[in-house]
């Protein structure tokens, strides 16, 4: 009984095929999470002269609204930047009967809240007596609700807080380079403040 018999070349090819197809086996490998790219805009800054005791400066992208909170006080106001989700809430007190330590301890107690989320909190001092501002910048790190927090007081007659907060789920890796662009005009308002 004679068996096919395949020549040694022949085997040679065949094995050889094997590998081949043994080989170019592809396999995926994970993508990280992509995010869309932003354009922000040229920095361009105009005056907004408040109805109350105080002015600043705000990108000319943005958008100074009274707020709209049921609770809110006459001197209240929200620095929308439209088209990237992001507020800026402005609460303004006077000093008239009040502590300016006691708002300022409200606002670091919020501002230690999103220690829950934070990764670190990063306080600066603000300190310009030509101006009459003092106070602090918070800038919180990580996936907190808040990424930027301050104060500004003149000690005497004004005390204004802001919080930066975006209108969508907190996550630092895509919302960083926003975070960095915003918070750039939040200084500008801050180095721009005046009393009046």
């Amino acid at each position: 009984m004679t068996g096919i018999g395949f020549s040694k070349s022949v085997k040679y090819l065949l094995f050889f095929l094997l590998i081949l197809i043994c080989a170019c086996k592809t396999t995926s490998t994970p993508k990280p999470r992509g995010y869309f790219r932003i354009d922000f805009p040229e920095k361009q800054y105009q005056k907004f002269q408040s109805d109350c005791k105080f002015s600043f400066e705000v990108p000319v992208y943005a958008k100074v609204e009274k707020s709209e909170l049921r609770t809110a006080e006459p001197c209240w106001y929200n620095v929308k930047f439209k088209g990237y989700g992001a507020t800026l809430h402005l609460t303004y007190k006077s000093l008239e009967n009040s502590n300016v330590a006691q708002y300022s301890e409200d606002v670091r107690r919020i501002v230690y809240k999103h220690i829950v989320k934070a990764d670190d909190i990063i306080e600066s001092i603000i300190y310009d007596p030509e101006s009459e501002v003092y106070g602090f910048v918070y800038d919180i790190k990580g996936n907190a609700a808040s990424s930027l927090n301050f104060y500004i007081t003149d000690s005497i007659s004004g005390f204004l807080n802001g919080s930066l907060y975006f209108n969508v789920e907190p996550n630092v890796d895509s919302l960083g380079p926003s975070i960095d662009f915003f918070r750039k005009d939040i200084i500008h308002l801050i180095n721009s403040f005046e009393w009046e």
